[in-house]
């Protein structure tokens, strides 16, 4: 049960790179680790001012912009749809993108107004030299429980580390989204009725924000 209620929050504290980490093994870290901790300092900083964070809207225009150089929203999202990816039209793949992107960035931007004390400690993690994949290793830590196993996934784009999943005590943040999106297009009976509906659930949650 805790994997289902630290899902979403983890995702983006640790994926997106929005938390602040042991300082002691900044120095020693990765490249693929170097991308992460780079973005936490910028992000932390302008997230510690609570008058900004009274303007929902711009928390989420300010996220999307901050972790997009790091993130690679093309890949994870046809990686969720899967093989709907594949028979999607471009409009609808498009569309889909933005909307999906629309729903982690706004989930984590509330998250954050609600935990803010974290922190990550990076586990060793095997690269081989040259590699363009691989698996990092950490844990999220929080006073008063046991530590998140959190690992995720990135590739080296264009001389760019991108996160593209990541996998919570074992559970792949793609692999469910999948299935959620999948059951819902044999239910609606369409992609293009998925996409209709989560443009109004975010409008909605924007919205009410």
């Amino acid at each position: 049960m805790r994997i289902k209620h630290y899902t979403l929050f983890i995702l983006f504290v640790v994926c997106l790179g929005l938390m602040p980490f042991t300082r002691a093994i900044s120095a020693e870290l990765s490249p693929p680790q170097q991308a992460i901790s780079e973005a936490s300092d910028k992000l932390q900083q302008r997230m510690q001012d609570q008058n900004f964070l009274k303007d929902f809207n711009k928390v989420t225009q300010f996220v999307d912009q901050a972790i997009n150089p790091h993130v690679d929203f093309d890949k994870i999202a046809s990686l969720v749809l899967g093989k709907a990816w594949k028979t999607a039209t471009l409009d609808e793949q498009k569309r889909f993108k933005k909307e999906f992107q629309t729903l982690l960035v706004r989930t984590y931007s509330r998250a954050f107004s609600e935990f803010k004390e974290w922190s990550v400690r990076f586990l060793p993690t095997e690269m081989e030299d040259g590699a363009t994949k691989v698996v990092v290793k950490t844990e999220v830590l929080q006073p008063g429980i046991q530590p998140i196993a959190v690992n995720y996934r990135m590739y080296l784009a264009n001389g760019e580390w991108k996160a593209y999943d990541i996998m919570i005590e074992g559970v792949s943040l793609v692999t469910n989204y999948r299935t959620t999106f999948s059951d819902e297009v044999q239910t609606k009976g369409s992609l293009d009725a998925v996409i209709d509906g989560l443009a109004k659930r975010n409008a909605v949650a924007l919205k009410n924000s």
